[in-house]
């Protein structure tokens, strides 16, 4: 039996819940009746949520869904105007699927996306930085912006290609067709698919198997290694930290109980937390 969720102040939140159990946090969608249509409230509730759990040392896992039977139908449709300012270049004003997505990004905490129903639009896009996509069979997907006059955003067009190829990425945006979990899962946007009742069981099931066997440190480091260093014209760079790294493992605790409990059989207790033990010196830290 799991432990109930641990009591967390997320009062502030009106269109998304917020839960951590056993060292995995959930964040859903929580306009279930209205398909989880994005607004700018929910963008900055994700992006606040996605924080809070990269900030819990005792949060090894995040998934992400949706309340109902659709992760998120795209852009509310009565939202007459967004919160951007007259400048929006001047003020540093960030698109509202950016928000999440940037946020996602920027995780020390692994992300799964299990997604049924409708993923549209922010809900296509918000889903691209996550390290896993879980998609039911009656998920649908759409980059829809060509079909409705505007423009891809939340970065998908930095994120989508470097998923499924530059072909199909064009083949999605451009003719904004919508397409469903198979043409996903054949193209590598999505991992894997299940039945709408075992989606969320199979995320809590990998969510667990990251907590119980990765070490938190690690994870977040290649997490962002694999984003940051794999884009660059050349490997030296992400070799010249490889070596570093390696150094360092030398005399890591988390390496050194991760060698001694393969030996023993066992799985790793390790206590590295990425709250204080990420390298100093990693390129990206401090921006």
């Amino acid at each position: 039996m799991p432990a109930p969720p641990r009591v967390i102040d997320v009062s502030a939140y009106q269109e998304i819940r917020y839960s951590v159990v056993d060292r995995v946090a959930t964040i859903s969608l929580n306009r279930p009746e209205d398909r989880n249509s994005y607004t700018v409230r929910m963008s900055d509730e994700l992006a606040d949520a996605f924080g809070r759990a990269d900030q819990d040392d005792d949060v090894r896992a995040v998934v992400l869904t949706g309340e109902g039977e659709h992760f998120c139908a795209g852009l509310e449709l009565s939202t007459s105007e967004l919160d951007a300012p007259d400048d929006p270049v001047a003020s540093g004003w960030a698109e509202p699927a950016g928000r999440c997505s940037m946020r996602i990004f920027e995780m020390n905490k692994p992300v799964i996306a299990a997604v049924r129903g409708a993923a549209v639009g922010a809900g296509a896009t918000i889903i691209l930085p996550a390290d896993y996509r879980l998609a039911a069979t009656d998920a649908r997907f759409g980059y829809v912006f060509s079909r409705r006059g505007i423009y891809a955003e939340g970065a998908s067009a930095w994120f989508l290609p470097r998923l499924v190829g530059m072909g199909r990425a064009l083949d999605w945006m451009v003719s904004g067709r919508a397409f469903d979990a198979a043409e996903a899962l054949a193209a590598g946007l999505v991992h894997s698919v299940y039945e709408p009742d075992e989606l969320l069981a199979k995320a809590y099931q990998l969510a667990r198997t990251i907590s119980a066997k990765t070490a938190p440190v690690s994870v977040a480091v290649i997490r962002q290694m694999l984003y940051r260093m794999s884009a660059l014209d050349s490997p030296y760079p992400a070799h010249r930290l490889d070596s570093r790294l390696a150094a360092d493992c030398l005399t890591s605790p988390d390496a050194i109980e991760g060698f001694k409990s393969f030996r023993q059989r066992r799985d790793p207790e390790f206590k590295g937390r990425v709250s204080t033990d990420l390298p100093g010196y990693l390129p990206w830290r401090g921006e």
